[in-house]
């Protein structure tokens, strides 16, 4: 819950970067607090363009499995517990390849990544996961590619029992 109080819901760390809406005053010594949870999403949003970027660079696949083993490392959590509840919430294969963050086509699956993410982060359930402020931190984050943003591939909200 500390990253919905920062409105930071997947707890992004402190770092060098200067993030776009971040709170003038930062009170969290760890984590990123957001003026408003749209930020924290365009945060997550931005995020996952720079994996994409780097894995391509690699000349590796953008995948849940390779997202989450760089945002969860094993030397911070259960790594592979976190990949299995994440494919099992979004329904995402763990090994497909996913459209790049920015590309408008890929909007459904990410999101569907990225609530799974945030309950994960946040011990909540996926029904309590804010999608619209997802889709405005999309906005914030592409703001070029947002009115390509069909309305009909908004994050559905069809998730397995919990």
């Amino acid at each position: 819950m500390r990253g919905l109080r920062n409105n930071n819901p997947l707890n992004i760390r402190h770092s060098k970067d200067q993030w776009n809406g971040a709170s003038e005053t930062q009170t969290d010594k760890e984590f990123v607090q957001f003026k408003t949870m749209a930020y924290g999403y365009r945060a997550v949003w931005r995020t996952l363009h720079t994996y994409y970027k780097r894995l391509q660079d690699r000349k590796k696949h953008f995948t849940v499995e390779n997202i989450v083993h760089r945002w969860a490392p094993p030397t911070e959590n259960d790594t592979k517990q976190y990949i299995r509840t994440v494919l099992m919430l979004s329904g995402i294969g763990g090994k497909e390849n996913l459209f790049p963050p920015s590309n408008p086509l890929g909007y459904d699956k990410l999101c569907k990544l990225i609530t799974a993410m945030t309950v994960m982060e946040n011990g909540i359930r996926p029904h309590q996961v804010d999608t619209e402020a997802i889709y405005q931190g999309y906005k914030l984050a592409f703001p070029e590619n947002a009115r390509e943003l069909d309305e009909s591939l908004l994050c559905s909200d069809e998730y397995g029992e919990w």
